[in-house]
């Protein structure tokens, strides 16, 4: 197996936990997304992509936004949507995924390390309060829409 597709288990209220096996290197757009009952996802290294918005609506997401607003599994910043003014996105982090900062009203700034090589699509899509943001040389791919609607960026 290599991948979970998109949607592989949306909306799946009866499943509690889950554990991706090491074989697994990418995991769909909302593969996970509106599972109301997952509380605990085991997670490999071996994962290389997350799909946008693979964990929405689950409780794991929910609990590890109370921990910490930036959410990073995998070296990949999956999430940052409650975040707000100045975010500095710590070294280690190797993408950040698409619509990770989706709709992140409060947003000001935001400095990406030099370990980041991608920003996925959507990454800071209507993050309107966003003003700066420092992008390092060694970002080599940006997604589509990345920055659309961020009107206040200089």
């Amino acid at each position: 197996m290599t991948g979970i597709g998109d949607y592989a288990f949306f909306d799946c209220s009866g499943l509690t936990s889950v554990t991706i096996p090491d074989s697994v290197i990418s995991i769909g757009e909302s593969a996970f997304g509106d599972c109301s009952g997952l509380t605990s996802i085991t997670i490999p290294d071996s994962i290389i992509s997350i799909g946008n918005i693979a964990f929405s609506g689950t409780p794991w997401l929910e609990a590890k936004k109370e921990k910490n607003p930036l959410v990073i599994v995998s070296n990949i910043l999956i999430d940052g949507k409650d975040c707000d003014g100045d975010v500095v996105i710590p070294d280690g982090v190797t993408s950040i995924g698409s619509e990770a900062f989706y709709y992140c009203s409060k947003l000001e700034s935001v400095t990406i390390p030099d370990s980041v090589t991608s920003i996925g699509d959507s990454a800071f899509h209507r993050c309107f309060g966003l003003k700066k943001i420092t992008i390092p040389d060694s970002v080599t791919s940006i997604g589509g829409y990345a920055f659309q609607d961020c009107k206040n960026l200089t």
